[in-house]
């Protein structure tokens, strides 16, 4: 297992970042690192009138975010290395979800995307809700959470839409409240633990769109906006919990490399050689067996990534990987998120995709995150509650 080098003394680096480590560990080094994104409702707030103004108009104009990796040849190494029992939580709904080959595969109701603003530009990456306590938890790639060019910040604006089409939040828009990673991705940008779980308020829905006095206008707190010299809002409701709403795949760990797994995401962006076969528009899988071999990438510090032989782009990063996947139930268990893309045989094609391996540190943070509160930010007269 890696350990990046710390400063002795327990001294927390100026990241801006709460640093938390595991409880019942003998370990030094924290582990985890935690930091707030919608601090409280008129935080929210700001960030559903940002996405929601205009008819989803931001929402819209958002592309696939990815690093900035060109293609890239992975070299294989050894096996991962498990650091405790394999472990389970089942997903939401379901106890013992069966195993399916079937063909034609129904797509898990849990994923969608999630957007946000880096460097000015408006973003999106693929995501899941997975079981919590309180059912309000996404599972994505770290890089869809924290910066990876600005040292451990939050990206601006974040939410998860599942569903999500062409401007549409069938389910509605979950604002993220609270995110959880990896330490040593939080800080040195580790891509062995490129993972992160947010907590999410209650997600908003939208209610219809009322033409107002200016007054009216001027008092209304939600998303709202003036055209032609008339003035309009959107009224929202409480959509409730996510998992209530759309379930929530299970979480696996320490699991063996060798079980079948699905990948579920929102691939996009072109091959290096310029094709283009996916839209981003709607979701994509691919089906197989990861590779018993871990990946290396001294390019992002990779030194023991799982990955699997699938043609996939860029869009597709923060997707899940579902072992245990039942197409008639649709639910199965999370063990890992599409982290990078690789050209295998250099030919300019992507042909292959990695994953973290989740260990018994990857539980420990997920259990962290899927055991906090976040609560709703719509009122009872369609207002969002500042």
């Amino acid at each position: 297992m890696k350990h990046s080098l710390l400063p002795l003394g327990g001294a927390v680096l100026a990241t801006g970042l709460l640093a938390a480590g595991l409880a019942g560990t003998a370990q030094a080094a924290p582990d985890s690192a935690t930091d707030p994104m919608a601090r409280n409702n008129a935080d929210a707030v700001s960030v559903v009138d940002f996405w929601a103004s205009s008819n989803f108009a931001a929402l819209k104009r958002a592309t696939a975010f990815y690093p900035d990796i060109d293609g890239p040849k992975l070299n294989s190494g050894g096996k991962p290395s498990t650091d405790g029992r394999a472990g389970t939580v089942a997903p939401t709904g379901a106890e013992k979800p069966t195993p399916s080959l079937a063909k034609n595969v129904n797509l898990p109701k849990t994923i969608g995307k999630v957007f946000f603003v880096v460097n000015g530009e408006y973003r999106w990456c693929s995501a899941t809700s997975v079981q919590s306590k309180y059912r309000n938890l996404v599972a994505t790639a770290g890089h869809c959470v924290y910066d990876p060019d600005s040292n451990g910040h939050v990206m601006d604006k974040w939410v998860f839409v599942p569903g999500y089409y062409q401007g549409k939040a069938p389910w509605g828009i979950y604002v993220g409240k609270q995110a959880w990673t990896h330490y040593d991705f939080d800080v040195y940008e580790d891509y062995d633990k490129d993972y992160a779980f947010v907590t999410v308020y209650n997600g908003v829905l939208f209610n219809g769109v009322k033409q107002v006095t200016p007054s009216e206008y001027k008092s209304f707190t939600g998303p709202k906006w003036t055209s032609k010299g008339h003035y309009y809002i959107a009224l929202s409701k409480d959509a409730g919990r996510l998992g209530d709403n759309v379930g929530g795949l299970g979480f696996s760990w320490n699991q063996p490399t060798g079980k079948p797994v699905y990948v579920f995401g929102y691939p996009q962006a072109p091959h290096p050689d310029g094709d283009k076969p996916y839209t981003g528009v709607t979701p994509k899988y691919l089906y197989g067996k990861p590779s018993g071999k871990v990946y290396v990438s001294a390019a992002h510090k990779v030194e023991e990534h799982v990955g699997l032989k699938g043609s996939f782009t860029p869009g597709a990063d923060g997707g899940p990987w579902v072992t245990q996947y039942s197409s008639s139930r649709r639910l199965g268990y999370v063990n890992g998120v599409t982290s990078l893309f690789g050209d295998q045989d250099q030919n300019n094609r992507y042909d292959l995709v990695t994953s973290a391996y989740f260990d018994g540190e990857t539980a420990d943070i997920y259990k962290k995150a899927a055991n906090v509160w976040s609560g709703r930010i719509v009122g009872p007269n369609g207002e969002l509650y500042k």
